[in-house]
């Protein structure tokens, strides 16, 4: 292009256009062509990555176990940055020890919660590693009866999310009990809010088909205030039950906080309504590592990032070669891109 359009924008109305030319000028109107064509093209949009890839810990309970502290060493060298915990803890109520104690025995995890440590020793070894732990999983009878300790414990740690994984399936026998619960869930994060914890809610594959002719997560999900109940979605749990993560998130922005993620080697749905733990299960040797699998993690997390969702946990229920789902993984969400 002649001198006197140097540093001239092409895309301005500054630039030459073809009844401006001249000799020199027209000698170069091939580059003007394709400075024109560049100019009539739709903006790349924006990418990032997820800053902070954080773990639930059901995917390490063997690890932790065993060198609870070398094994955030570990996490903290992958390059994790957040941590869930899961129960009971020493504050749970006797049953929900009851109901754990068979399935850790069975698991070989005989310890759980904070692995033997209190709150203040787990805090400084998060510390200690450069890790925090935004959120914790709670069972709901201890929720309902040990509300104080678990916020003491919650707030050393400095926690500022707690709440439940599931539903148990007796609260839920039909729409009256979903409606139920999303009223609880509101009196429950009531009670949190003064301690600077909201009560999170994760979803597991059950609720996800009509009932009584209404959706029973959209109910709960309606029924419940934002500024007291967060909402964590579990992407393989919510695709397992034939919905479509990204619906959810676009209908529900203010809900969703926090969310799980794992991959699906196939195209899997529950065998009935996914409402039982066998269900479940039964979808355990269907999970892979983020990355590896069929679901659409780019366009998910994108739009949880647009949404306004804070915390993303890796969580393979009890992996069996840990060490290389949490690197597979990691490396996978940390470089993803996301559309803005």
């Amino acid at each position: 292009m002649g001198s006197d359009y140097l540093g001239v924008d092409p895309c301005s109305d500054d630039y030459p256009t073809d009844a401006m030319m001249t000799r020199r000028t027209f000698l170069a109107a091939g580059a003007s062509a394709t400075v024109l064509a560049a100019c009539q093209q739709t903006p790349t949009p924006a990418v990032a990555h997820l800053d902070r890839v954080g773990l639930g810990l059901f995917t390490i309970p063997r690890l932790l176990n065993d060198d609870f502290s070398g094994t955030l060493a570990m996490l903290a060298g992958i390059g994790y940055k957040e941590l869930e915990f899961f129960g009971p803890y020493t504050y749970s109520v006797p049953e929900a020890h009851a109901y754990w104690n068979p399935i850790g025995e069975q698991l070989g995890i005989p310890k759980t919660g904070y692995f033997g440590y209190t709150p203040q020793e787990i805090r400084s070894m998060l510390d200690e590693h450069g890790l925090t732990s935004p959120s914790m999983h709670i069972d709901l009878p201890s929720l309902r009866q040990s509300l104080g300790p678990m916020l003491e414990a919650a707030t050393t740690i400095g926690q500022r999310y707690a709440g439940i994984s599931n539903i148990p399936e007796a609260d839920r026998p039909n729409l009256d009990g979903y409606k139920r619960m999303a009223d609880e869930f509101n009196e429950i994060g009531a009670k949190m809010k003064d301690a600077g914890v909201k009560l999170l809610y994760h979803n597991h594959g059950y609720g996800l088909v009509e009932m009584e002719g209404e959706i029973p997560l959209q109910v709960v999900l309606e029924r419940t205030d934002p500024d007291l109940v967060a909402f964590e979605m579990d992407v393989y749990w919510t695709v397992a039950g034939g919905a479509d993560p990204v619906a959810y998130l676009e209908a529900y922005p203010n809900h969703y906080r926090l969310m799980h993620l794992k991959d699906m080697k196939e195209a899997v749905r529950f065998a009935g309504d996914g409402s039982d733990a066998q269900q479940w299960i039964d979808l355990f040797p269907y999970m892979s590592d983020a990355g590896d699998g069929v679901l659409d993690l780019p366009g998910i997390l994108s739009a949880a990032r647009r949404v306004g969702v804070q915390h993303f946990y890796l969580e393979r229920d009890i992996a069996e070669n840990p060490k290389a789902t949490l690197e597979n993984s990691y490396r996978y969400l940390s470089t993803v891109d996301l559309v803005a």
